[in-house]
């Protein structure tokens, strides 16, 4: 699993200063001004700019503006690539993390296809595959929806009181606080992909 920069809920105050920094660096280069002709026209001082350049002060709203005005860019052009350096995670095929789930066993695998990092998980990616028939399945509940894409093969899946026949290709959302799960196979191998989406909790003002 590869993984890049932090994700959203762990960016700290230090990167965004530093990625602040960059981009103003940026910019008074694109224009060819020095630091003294740049920090003077927007009205700071020199040791100030240097200090954002190499993102060692958080720079204020007034600040910023003036900056921004004096290079001709809009404010949020400071902040271009906060978003892009979020985390990315790449399974490559085949390698994803075998875990231990509930009803798994012989002829049923479950494989974590990554997660970003964070200080709680948000999506979760299974790889689901089934290549016995074993009859005896457990049915899931869980905050949160699921989406549910068939890959290969056909299985009965039971939602609550009702049962859906799934076959390659078919997708199914559901609510997580209702019993789900397969319920029956039909045609094997079955490999569908699981993914979980947890609900955010609540922030208080």
């Amino acid at each position: 699993m590869t993984a890049g920069r932090k994700a959203h809920e762990t960016l700290t105050a230090d990167e965004v200063c530093r990625v602040i920094g960059e981009r103003v660096r940026e910019l008074r280069l694109g224009l060819g001004l020095t630091m003294e002709t740049f920090a003077g026209d927007a009205g700071i001082s020199l040791g100030m700019l240097s200090k954002i350049e190499h993102g060692q002060t958080s720079p204020s709203l007034s600040t910023l503006t003036s900056l921004a005005n004096t290079a001709d860019v809009p404010f949020t052009a400071f902040f271009r690539g906060l978003d892009e350096e979020h985390d990315a995670v790449i399974v490559p095929s085949g390698r994803g993390l075998e875990i231990a789930h509930e009803g798994g066993g012989s002829g049923r695998s479950y494989s974590d296809l990554g997660a970003l990092r964070g200080p709680r998980r948000q999506i979760e990616p299974v790889l689901v595959t089934i290549t016995e028939p074993n009859e005896v399945f457990p049915l899931f509940q869980h905050a949160g929806v699921e989406f549910i894409h068939i890959l290969e093969g056909t299985l009965e899946y039971g939602y609550g009181s009702k049962r859906y026949t799934l076959s390659t290709g078919d997708t199914m959302q559901l609510h997580g606080e209702v019993a789900h799960g397969p319920t029956a196979v039909i045609d094997l191998p079955i490999r569908f992909l699981s993914l979980k989406v947890h609900p955010m909790p609540e922030t208080t003002n």
